[in-house]
């Protein structure tokens, strides 16, 4: 397995976030995470990431435990990229700037280098030309798509997705979906959570449903999107569809 969680707990003061959650991810796969806001998607992610320390329980990235309290989470955070649903691109710094900082002053890649690997990048995703632009002077859909590559230049193991869409206008969802299917194609072991069902159906290899920090239901989308065997997941799904967003 890429990556294992096991009975993983995650509290905050009086609240249970994860409560014993236990998900694998085998290599090439993409999980996907559905389930309410404050079922623990979000949470997990960064437990993952070690951006969040675990309460109990055990993370492995490749059979290693990485919430070992003995391991430097900077090389962990080196194996496993996190684009969050802000962008969180730094302002004052182009495009290119932004994609070659952590290859230079964190993997001590030579600057020419990590440049060359950025501007391949950005042909791929078709932002090539904006690799001297301000990120106030792109779309919000070519925001994220710079942090999806500020993440994949750094040849991550794994590849976390929080939320990455819900932060754009509707006709810009597209873009960035079809990016992260072309990451699929490629073979990139993936974790996304989303609110995108349609999405998770068409690029999941897994569906996995949290529920009050658990994962109550998983399976293939087919299974778990069109005929859940949980009522919890039946009603969530219900109301999906009620909004119109599957």
């Amino acid at each position: 397995m890429v990556l294992s969680c096991t009975d993983v707990r995650k509290t905050f003061g009086a609240n249970v976030v994860l409560d014993g959650l236990t998900l694998d991810v085998g290599e090439h796969e993409v999980v996907a995470l559905i389930g309410a806001s404050g079922s623990g998607k979000s949470t997990l992610l960064r437990c993952v990431n070690l951006l969040a320390e675990i309460d109990d329980g055990v993370i492995r990235l490749d059979g290693a435990d990485i919430t070992d309290p003995r391991v430097d989470p900077d090389s962990v955070r080196q194996k496993i990229g996190l684009v969050f649903q802000s962008y969180n691109l730094f302002p004052h710094m182009t495009v290119l700037d932004n994609i070659t900082l952590a290859p230079v002053r964190v993997h001590k890649r030579s600057a020419a280098a990590a440049r060359e690997q950025a501007m391949e990048w950005l042909n791929r995703v078709g932002l090539a030309d904006k690799s001297g632009s301000y990120p106030d002077k792109l779309s919000g859909g070519q925001q994220q798509r710079v942090a999806i590559v500020r993440a994949l230049v750094n040849s991550p193991r794994l590849l976390l997705l929080d939320e990455v869409t819900s932060a754009l206008d509707p006709e810009l969802v597209g873009e960035v979906l079809t990016m992260i299917r072309d990451l699929k194609g490629e073979g990139m072991t993936m974790v996304l959570a989303t609110h995108e069902m349609g999405f998770a159906r068409q690029v999941a290899d897994r569906v996995a449903f949290l529920d009050k920090g658990r994962v109550l239901e998983q399976g293939p989308p087919e299974q778990v999107l069109g005929d859940p065997v949980e009522a919890r997941t039946r009603q969530f799904l219900a109301r999906i569809i009620e909004a119109g967003r599957l």
